[in-house]
């Protein structure tokens, strides 16, 4: 759907031309297609991760470690990686995993004192007591991650909702690798929610534009995100199509 949306901005740009950033820069068709060598690497990384995933030759880490390994080949080849930068990646690395680690901690202390006092049960319970039908229940829960989406980056939504929310979903009878991939999607509508939405902030990085007309121009893609959360919802085998291949028989 956003590939589609995508189309007809194009499209629009296309025909009405002014809509559009104008630029001074003109290329021929040589130069596009000599300039394709250059996502060569791009997509060389792109295959390798997925390829050894869905080959079965590694595991999702394993993979994301052979994508490191071979963007640090490319950079070097291309003669781009000197100490300084690479002194730069690892400390970038280290402070990124340094926060991610003490929002584990944090995330799984909470968990596990509201395992002890019996919150995720009680409310699953209670929840359960509504009598609310599955597609109710994925409303409901889906206000709650628009809510958190609008607080809450978006792993800190996921280790913290989670252990309540998985229990509840499987008891309605919905797969958990579905449900996973439903949790990813409203995941990545919560990047796009102001005010805290993360990819909010890279394209006001880019642009200088304010955030809230950033968050305007998206708002077609956050309609179009729930619209396709709504369709795997209803309909889930579009979701577990490529999983259920990869399963042994």
């Amino acid at each position: 759907l956003a590939a589609i949306y995508s189309a007809y901005i194009i499209y629009r740009g296309i025909r009405n031309p002014e809509i559009a950033p104008q630029s001074q820069d003109s290329y021929s068709w040589s130069d596009r297609l000599l300039g394709l060598k250059d996502l060569a690497p791009t997509l060389i990384l792109i295959l390798v991760v997925l390829g050894s995933i869905y080959g079965g030759f590694a595991t999702p880490t394993e993979a994301a470690a052979l994508g490191v390994f071979g963007a640090f080949v490319f950079a070097a080849l291309n003669r781009q990686m000197t100490m300084k930068i690479l002194f730069e990646c690892l400390i970038g690395a280290v402070k990124t995993n340094a926060m991610i680690m003490l929002i584990v901690v944090g995330a799984g202390f909470l968990s596990r004192v509201m395992g002890f006092l019996g919150i995720p049960a009680a409310i699953t319970l209670a929840i359960t007591q509504l009598n609310l039908s599955p597609y109710m229940l994925m409303l409901l829960l889906g206000g709650v991650y628009l809510v958190l989406g609008c607080l809450l980056d978006g792993f800190s939504i996921v280790v913290m909702t989670l252990p309540i929310a998985l229990p509840m979903v499987t008891a309605a009878g919905f797969d958990p690798i579905w449900f996973g991939i439903y949790l990813i999607l409203m995941v990545e509508v919560s990047q796009i929610t102001p005010p805290v939405g993360f990819n909010l902030f890279v394209i006001q990085g880019l642009t200088g534009e304010p955030i809230m007309n950033i968050a305007r121009y998206a708002l077609p893609f956050f309609f179009l995100m729930l619209l396709t959360t709504a369709i795997l919802t209803v309909f889930p085998q579009i979701a577990l199509y490529l999983p259920e291949l990869m399963v042994t028989k």
